[in-house]
């Protein structure tokens, strides 16, 4: 294995970039050096919003716009408006007029080579043989590269100016006409590569026979990041984020109430990527751990801190290291004569599947099955009509509640379950529903929708201040007079 790093930085914190040049850039390693890292960086925050739709509100971007448009003038007008805000990213981080000029011709030549291609396409697909449909994905990856081709860019120059012997490396295919694999596209890129004496700055996206957009939608980047330190055999990979790992969302429970976890496994990031909270993509952590890398998520703007490290390591020290909880909708089928009967789960698991219905937890009865799931109340009635049709006599309910999980590596002897439940009781909150999973890793508490957050600010307050010593006055709950 290597002695270098891999380490992503995201779209927000490549925005505030310049604050990261001495922090992290110009910091040097324990053994002296500036070089043996290789950075992988996200579009300037919000710009993906813009070239694909908004992640949270859903609102078109170029692509959804070209999707949606017989003409060109509303998506064309929506890639000026990206290219408008990707220049004044460049134009404020980069202070020299060379520099500038460089960054300027080179987004000029992606955004007007990515129009060109959409116009072409509209015109092709006019005459009828060819289906606009049959090209969507296409375009898409071709827009979601633009923004990590102009970040990476820009930040090369951005180092290069302070000295540092910055390489961008860029992997989107422009203008490729091959179609590597992700693994081939990645050795190419760094054959020639002398991490001893140059810093790769590498586009989160990455152009490949596989379709990393297709595969992981805006889950790309990681899942870019991860093969590199696998390919490369990382001694660490890093992930740079503008908060700490923490013991719960400082937003619900309070800056001064959470704790940096410190170090944990890839159990627990797989049970908060399922919560939708995710340290790192699934498929990401996956890579790393087949290939034994560590993971270590720090906070950018905290560069004296070492972070939390994730390894493989099953055991620790017995604690409940996060509190946190995700809306879901709960699809309860009960049937009396469901007892001793096969069939009903696998039926019930065909419809969830076929409608692309996320599962996030179930449990079941002799008599019910209950699923907890991470879906649009629209596809879910689809589920509930599709399960009516095989089962009439069944009786299906679906309503909105919250799932609140106590989640750590090693949870054996640390009574969760049973404090847990005491201190939502205390708060006023009666759950729906607990359980918990033979491996001691998490215990789930289902709550009324509306009482999510009052039930992670006194899940919080009893399993981790608690522990740590350091209890404030007990938290003011909605719920609670």
């Amino acid at each position: 294995m290597s002695n270098h790093t891999v380490e992503k930085i995201g779209g927000t914190s490549m925005s505030r970039s310049d604050e990261l040049i001495d922090t992290i850039f110009l910091k040097r390693n324990a053994e002296g050096d500036l070089y043996n890292r290789v950075f992988v960086v996200s579009a300037y925050g919000g710009i993906t919003n813009l070239l694909l739709e908004d992640k949270k509100t859903g609102a078109p971007g170029v692509f959804g716009l070209f999707a949606a448009s017989d003409s060109n003038h509303a998506w064309s007008d929506a890639l000026d408006k990206a290219a408008e805000k990707m220049a004044a990213a460049h134009e404020r981080l980069l202070g020299h007029p060379a520099d500038r000029k460089i960054a300027d011709d080179f987004l000029r030549e992606r955004i007007e080579g990515a129009r060109s291609c959409l116009i072409d396409l509209q015109r092709l697909c006019s005459y009828g043989h060819f289906q606009l449909n049959e090209h969507m994905m296409t375009i898409r990856e071709l827009l979601s590269g633009l923004g990590e081709a102009h970040s990476a860019h820009t930040t090369a120059l951005m180092l290069q100016r302070r000295g540092l012997n910055a390489r961008f490396i860029d992997l989107t295919g422009w203008r490729d006409e091959s179609q590597p694999t992700l693994e081939e596209r990645i050795g190419a890129a760094l054959a020639d590569v002398e991490l001893a004496r140059e810093l790769p700055v590498v586009t989160g996206y990455a152009q490949c026979k596989e379709g990393l957009v297709k595969l992981f939608d805006r889950g790309y980047t990681e899942v870019t990041f991860a093969r590199i330190a696998a390919s490369t055999g990382a001694r660490e990979a890093v992930i740079h984020k503008e908060f700490h790992l923490s013991s719960a969302d400082p937003k619900i429970v309070g800056a001064d109430a959470v704790r940096k976890i410190g170090q944990t496994n890839f159990d627990v990031a797989d049970q908060l990527s399922n919560l939708g909270m995710e340290a790192i993509h699934p498929r990401a952590a996956k890579t790393l751990r087949q290939a034994g890398i560590p993971l270590r998520v720090a906070n950018a703007f905290d560069a004296d801190d070492p972070g939390t490290l994730i390894d493989a390591e099953l055991s620790g020290e017995p604690r409940v290291e996060m509190v946190t909880g995700l809306n879901v909708l709960a699809l309860e089928v009960f049937e009396q004569d469901m007892v001793g009967v096969k069939g009903y789960d696998a039926t019930i698991l065909k419809a969830l599947t076929r409608h692309k219905v996320r599962i996030v937890s179930k449990n079941s009865n002799a008599n019910t099955i209950t699923h907890y799931v991470d879906a649009s109340l629209k596809a879910v009635r689809r589920v509930e009509d599709e399960i009516a049709d095989a089962y009439p006599s069944a009786r299906i309910h679906v309503r909105k509640v919250a799932l609140v999980s106590a989640v750590g590596r090693n949870l054996e002897g640390v009574s969760a379950g049973f404090r847990g439940a005491a201190a939502l009781d205390e708060a006023g909150i009666g759950p729906i529903a607990m359980q918990q999973s033979g491996r001691p890793v998490d215990v789930q508490f289902i709550v009324k929708a509306d009482e999510k957050d009052d039930a992670i600010r006194a899940l919080h307050y009893a399993l981790v201040e608690s522990e740590a010593g350091e209890l404030r006055d007990a938290p003011v709950l909605r719920s609670v007079a």
